[in-house]
C-alpha cells in the first residue's frame, strides 16, 4: 500500500490556507490592536485569546456537522468551500473596517472572520484521513504539517514585501495592512480553489470506507460494537488517554512558546531577536523532521514514536532550566525540541481518527481540536500565574511536567496505532506519485 504523494499535498492546500491566515491573524492584530485602537496589553490578550475560546465550541460542532452532509461534492468540500468564501471577502474588507476607526465595528468583523475560519478547519483536517488509508495517516499528516509550514512561511514573507508605512500627518509612522490582507486573502482563495478542482471528494471517499472499514480493516472490527456500532469500552478508554495526552503534551509545549521572548530576555538578559532565534531553529527542525518522522513511524509505530517524541521533549525542558545564558546549547536543545514535537504532532491526530468510523471523523476532529485549544487557553493561565507570582524559572519545570504527565496518560493507551505490513529495503520507502 502507497501513499499518493501528490493527492496528499492537494488535500493539504486546505491546511496551507488555513495556517496562512493565522500567521497573518497572529502577526498583525496584536499591532493593530495596541497602534490602532490603543488597547493595553490585558486586553489585547483577551481579544487574541477569542479565537481558542471560540474554537472550543465552532471546531467540534462543524467537524460533526460535516460528517452528516450528504452533499454531490462530499462532506467536507462545502464547509472548506462556504468557510473559505466567507472568510476571503471578510478578510478582504478589513482594510475600510481598520480606516472607519471603530472599535465595535473592527471586533465585529473580527469575530465574524473567526467564525468564517471556524466553519471549515475542522473538515478540513479531516478530509486527509477521509481519504487516506489507515496505516498510512501518519505519513499523511506529516505532509498536511508541511503544507501549513508553507502556508506560514508565505505571510512571513508577504510580511517583508506587503506592509507599507507611511508618516501620518502626527509625525508618526503608520503602518498600512491592506496589501497584506489582499495577498493573503488571494493566496486562499487560490488554494481552496485548486483544491476543489482537483480532489472529487465523494469517489475518494466511496473508496477508502472499502479500503479502512471493509473486512480486512482490523481496528474498526475491535475498537466497535458490531451490533450497535458504537465504541467499545476499551476503545473508548484509548480514545480518552489520547485525549489528555494531547491536552498536557500542548500545555507544556504551548507554555514554553508563548513566554519564552520574555523568559530570555528577563532571565538570562537576552535580546528579542536571538530569542525569535531560537524559536526559528525549532520550528525549521520540527519541518525537517515532519517526512522523516512520518516514515519510522509507519515501521515502529505510532505509539512509541510519540512516547519517544515526549520523552525527549520532556528532557530538553528539564534541561533548558538548568541553562544560564542563551547561547549554543540552548540552540541545540530547541532542535532537539522541534525533533520531539515532530514526532507527537505527526502521529497524535491519526491515533485520534484511527478510533472513527468513516461517519464520524469529523467529530473525532472536533474532539482533538477541542482538547488541544483548551489546553491552549488554559496553559497560559496557569504557567502565567507561576512566572508572576514564584518566578520565571518554573516556566521548563512547568513544561517539562505536564510533557512527563502526558507519557504517563499515553503508556497506557491501547488502541489507535495500526501499522502496515513492514517491508524491506527500498521498498520501504516507496510511494505513489500518480494523481
Amino acid at each position: 500500500m502507497k501513499l499518493n504523494v501528490k493527492r496528499t499535498m492537494l488535500v493539504g492546500l486546505a491546511f496551507l490556507s488555513i495556517c496562512t491566515f493565522w500567521q497573518m491573524y497572529d502577526f498583525i492584530v496584536p499591532l493593530i490592536l495596541k497602534n490602532t485602537y490603543r488597547l493595553d496589553d490585558t486586553w489585547s490578550g483577551v481579544v487574541m485569546a477569542m479565537d481558542n475560546v471560540l474554537a472550543l465550541f465552532l471546531l467540534p460542532w462543524f467537524g460533526a456537522l460535516s460528517d452528516r452532509c450528504t452533499s454531490p461534492m462530499g462532506r467536507r468540500m462545502p464547509f472548506i468551500l462556504l468557510g473559505t468564501l466567507l472568510a476571503v471577502l471578510l478578510t478582504i474588507s478589513m482594510p475600510a473596517v481598520i480606516s472607519a476607526g471603530s472599535l465595535p465595528l473592527f471586533l465585529t468583523v473580527l469575530g465574524l472572520l473567526l467564525i468564517s475560519m471556524g466553519i471549515y478547519r475542522s473538515p478540513a483536517v479531516a478530509l486527509m484521513p477521509d481519504v487516506t488509508p489507515k496505516p498510512l495517516r501518519s505519513k499523511g499528516n506529516a505532509i498536511i504539517n508541511l503544507m501549513g509550514t508553507v502556508g506560514g512561511m508565505l505571510t512571513l514573507v508577504l510580511n517583508n514585501f506587503a506592509i507599507r508605512h507611511y508618516v501620518a500627518d502626527n509625525g508618526k509612522t503608520v503602518s498600512d495592512y491592506t496589501y497584506l490582507f489582499y495577498a493573503v486573502a488571494m493566496i486562499m482563495a487560490v488554494s481552496v480553489f485548486v483544491l476543489w478542482r482537483t480532489i472529487r471528494e465523494r469517489p475518494l471517499l466511496e473508496e477508502m470506507e472499502r479500503i479502512n472499514y471493509g473486512e480486512s480493516a482490523t481496528e474498526s472490527t475491535v475498537t466497535r460494537d458490531t451490533a450497535t456500532g458504537q465504541v467499545n469500552p476499551a476503545a473508548l478508554r484509548s480514545l480518552r488517554l489520547i485525549l489528555f495526552s494531547v491536552a498536557f503534551w500542548f500545555m507544556g509545549y504551548n507554555a514554553v512558546t508563548t513566554a519564552f521572548s520574555k523568559y530570555a530576555m528577563v532571565t538570562w538578559q537576552a535580546e528579542e531577536g536571538l530569542a525569535s532565534n531560537c524559536v526559528l531553529v525549532g520550528t525549521v527542525a520540527a519541518t525537517l523532521s515532519y517526512w522523516p518522522v512520518g516514515m519510522i513511524s509507519s515501521r515502529l509505530g505510532r505509539k512509541k514514536v510519540i512516547i519517544g517524541g515526549a520523552a525527549l521533549l520532556s528532557v530538553c525542558f528539564f534541561l533548558a532550566a538548568a541553562l544560564r545564558s542563551l547561547g549554543a546549547p540552548m540552540f541545540v536543545l530547541f532542535a532537539l525540541v522541534g525533533v520531539a514535537w515532530a514526532s507527537i504532532n505527526v502521529n497524535s491526530f491519526p491515533m485520534v481518527v484511527e478510533l472513527a468510523s468513516g461517519a464520524d471523523t469529523g467529530k473525532y476532529t472536533g474532539y482533538y481540536y477541542t482538547f488541544s485549544m483548551a489546553a491552549q487557553v488554559l496553559t497560559p493561565v496557569l504557567s502565567g500565574w507561576l512566572l508572576q507570582h514564584v518566578g520565571y524559572h518554573t516556566l521548563f519545570p512547568y513544561a517539562g511536567i505536564m510533557v512527563a504527565l502526558s507519557i504517563v496518560t499515553m503508556s497506557q493507551v491501547r488502541h489507535g496505532d495500526v501499522r502496515p505490513e513492514a517491508r524491506r529495503g527500498l521498498e520501504a520507502f516507496d510511494v505513489d506519485e500518480d494523481a
